[in-house]
């Protein structure tokens, strides 16, 4: 393992016969970094899969050589993971947020057509990382998607129980499944359509399709008793299990 470089940057190193502080290393390997992680993403466009880039095109889009990008990273799976870590541990925050919002709050936004709070906050992030979009597109990674997903779930299942009807008991994780799928996929859409609507109006889309009823599209609302569906779930399972 490399060791950590410190942020003292009055302590320095001799690069070429010239002094640089620790601090200038720093922000050049984080410029570094940076400019492999657009060069990855560029890269994944110009290939159209992510299975297809090498390293020497990643290090000759970014303008470094093949022996910086194996000072960075072991391979291109591995700038890939960093990427997708880093993202994940920004978003985890930003989903607590989300998921503090209270039936109060949502049928405000709803009866006002508002965002739901805490949303804009994760379009604008995504939006502010163009290099995400090819990661989460077609020729990407397909287990990226799989990670926000979980990392979704786990952050807000908690709080999603908190006061739940004991009869939607049985229909719950399928529903939690069902929202968090429908919210990451509407959301990928977004960003691999070329964002054509702006963040607020995005966030405001997606907090209104959360509840939008079969039929509501085509003039025809279905109306049905979640509560039955759940007792009648559970009737199944006992006579499954009968």
């Amino acid at each position: 393992m490399r060791p950590a470089l410190r942020d003292t940057a009055s302590e320095g190193v001799q690069v070429r016969g010239t002094q640089v502080s620790t601090g200038q290393l720093d922000r050049r390997s984080k410029r570094t970094r940076r400019a492999l992680r657009d060069a990855l993403a560029a890269e994944i466009e110009a290939a159209g899969d992510l299975s297809q880039v090498t390293v020497t095109a990643v290090s000759d889009r970014a303008g470094v050589t093949r022996r910086t990008f194996y000072s960075h990273f072991k391979d291109i799976p591995d700038l890939v993971n960093a990427i997708e870590d880093e993202t994940i541990a920004d978003l985890r925050p930003l989903v607590e947020h989300l998921a503090c919002a209270s039936l109060d709050q949502l049928e405000d936004a709803i009866s006002h057509f508002r965002p739901c709070p805490g949303s804009v906050e994760i379009l604008t992030y995504f939006a502010e990382r163009p290099y995400l979009r090819p990661l989460l597109g077609e020729g990407g990674d397909p287990a990226f998607s799989q990670r926000v997903k979980r990392m979704a779930r786990e952050t807000v299942q908690d709080r999603a129980l908190d006061g739940l009807d004991v009869r939607a008991i049985p229909f719950f994780d399928y529903y939690l499944t069902f929202a968090i799928s429908a919210e990451v996929g509407v959301l990928e859409r977004w960003l691999v359509t070329g964002m054509e609507e702006s963040v607020p109006a995005m966030a405001r889309l997606m907090t209104a399709l959360m509840f939008v009823r079969p039929g509501d599209l085509y003039g025809k609302s279905l109306e049905f008793d979640v509560n039955a569906i759940c007792l009648d779930m559970l009737d199944m399972k006992e006579t499954d299990h009968d």
